[in-house]
């Protein structure tokens, strides 16, 4: 798990192709993290199988991932929050907000589907041609096969994005677990549950998305109650700093989750004192009472890196003690959260 940033807690359903470690020195998601950050204690975790996580789990099925999310919640100790699905998070973060509507206040979709390939009516022998793609060139030096994927995921992106995301899939999983997990998706389908939605719902979705086809996420707006449908103009399936889509993206966003009045509050104290964002997510984590450890492993730090942040945090803000961070930080509004 990975957290970073102050205010509203917004969790991100996990998805396949990621690595929380990675993906923060990313051209393609990098963007990503700092503007959910921005106002907003971001969460994020690996899926089973991928990144950080246990690459040998005892399975890999949908199930199994809803599961997760739950964990992920309850371990941050969240009673309420905004939930993120993107792409086959989508069809996760659906499922866990039919199951637990009470603690769902919004929920964005983005690139999502309800129906896995084999429910939209896609031949055996597509998939099964996809499947065989991933265990034969997956875990080759050689990026050819991957660049399939990849052309998928971003295909108006740069030589560089192209590059990074080739490397991320033969990092974030083994052929056996991709593979594993792509079977998996084909068979998903939560369209009853989305119709029994009662939450606040913002679907995203490229109009010519090289990877889920459009109609699927016109279609899995429609099926939830009162969601609100935004079409973006592009091809690419994660959306780049780069497109034009991106302002239309974030603007439609943060109406849709405006900021807590804490993150507004605290934001402008903590750059008086020269607070680094970095810094600031380390602050908000002591404010809610976390020690070193444990703020590394939220922040995928080193527990020395979190021990000298501290200590610059300490004379930036002319405390020596512990307490005495904790009632700064609750003073200005930062790490506290919505419970």
């Amino acid at each position: 798990m990975a957290t970073v940033g102050t205010g509203p807690p917004l969790v991100r359903a996990a998805h396949w192709l990621s690595h929380v470690e990675y993906d923060a020195r990313s051209p393609v998601w990098s963007p990503w993290l700092k503007e959910l950050s921005r106002e907003h204690t971001y969460i994020r975790y690996d899926q089973r199988g991928c990144g950080l996580s246990d690459r040998s789990p005892p399975t890999l099925s949908f199930d199994s991932w809803v599961g997760d999310l739950e964990a992920v919640v309850d371990a941050h100790r969240l009673q309420r929050f905004a939930l993120l699905g993107m792409s086959q998070g989508g069809a996760i973060a659906i499922a866990y907000a039919a199951r637990h509507p009470e603690r769902v206040s919004q929920l964005v979709l983005f690139g999502a589907y309800g129906r896995g390939m084999l429910r939209r009516g896609h031949q055996n022998e597509e998939a099964e041609t996809l499947v065989k793609l991933i265990r034969l060139g997956w875990g080759r030096d050689n990026p050819a096969f991957r660049q399939v994927f990849t052309s998928q995921f971003i295909p108006e992106g740069s030589r560089e994005q192209h590059q990074w995301f080739n490397d991320l899939e033969r990092i974030s999983a083994s052929p056996e677990n991709a593979a594993a997990i792509v079977e998996a998706t084909y068979h998903v389908d939560v369209g009853p549950l989305a119709e029994t939605l009662r939450v606040p719902t913002l679907v995203f979705h490229a109009r010519d998305d090289a990877r889920v086809p459009f109609e699927e996420g016109r279609h899995l707006a429609a099926l939830i109650p009162g969601a609100r449908f935004v079409p973006l103009d592009g091809r690419n399936h994660v959306l780049l700093e780069s497109e034009p889509a991106w302002r239309q993206f974030l603007e439609a966003l943060r109406a849709f989750l405006p900021a807590g009045e804490n993150t507004a509050r605290g934001r402008p104290l903590a750059e008086s004192a020269g607070l680094t964002a970095s810094e600031q997510a380390v602050l908000g984590l002591i404010g809610r009472g976390l020690d070193n450890r444990a703020i590394a492993t939220a922040l995928s730090k080193r527990e020395k890196t979190v021990r000298n942040q501290v200590s610059s945090i300490f004379a930036k803000i002319g405390v020596t003690t512990r307490a005495q961070a904790v009632a700064w930080a609750r003073d200005a509004g930062i790490g506290e959260i919505d419970q």
